[in-house]
């Protein structure tokens, strides 16, 4: 009966598609180019929306979310039919495209490319409060910043 309860708090992430029942969580760090801290508070809250938008459109749940100036952390919950390097390929694709076209000094800063190539994914099983903690930790700015 105990393990039973312990997931129970978890239904609320288990995805019901057509043909499967899924719980496929990530979470994913990825960071400017040349970790440079781009990423001022009005355009970080732009890129958190484009994010959310992409989310939205691609049928992905996110869990939480943190935009620092120079790196974005997210918890994500999404479809078997997707993988995590796709994902992440287009929440960088399209915020890239879209923060560079509303923020022109950010061309003057990085021509072509606002990420770094590179990406880090965290598979989540169950302790999703550990991975929530952690990047609740991430959210927001300092006074200083």
């Amino acid at each position: 009966m105990k393990s039973k309860n312990r997931y129970r708090k978890y239904r609320f992430y288990i995805r019901h598609d057509r043909h499967s029942v899924s719980l496929l969580s990530n979470h994913t760090v990825f960071t400017t180019k040349y970790r440079m801290p781009l990423l001022t508070p009005e355009i970080a809250e732009r890129c958190e929306q484009i994010i959310r938008q992409i989310a939205r459109d691609l049928n992905i749940r996110i869990i939480r979310m943190a935009v620092n100036p120079d790196h974005v952390h997210i918890f994500y919950i999404y479809p078997p039919k997707l993988s995590p390097s796709v994902i992440v390929k287009k929440f960088k694709n399209y915020s890239s495209l879209n923060l560079r076209r509303e923020f022109p000094e950010l061309k003057k800063k990085v021509k072509k490319h606002l990420w770094a190539p590179s990406n880090w994914h965290s598979s989540v099983g169950i302790g999703f409060e550990v991975v929530e903690n952690y990047i609740r930790g991430q959210e927001g700015y300092d006074e200083n910043d």
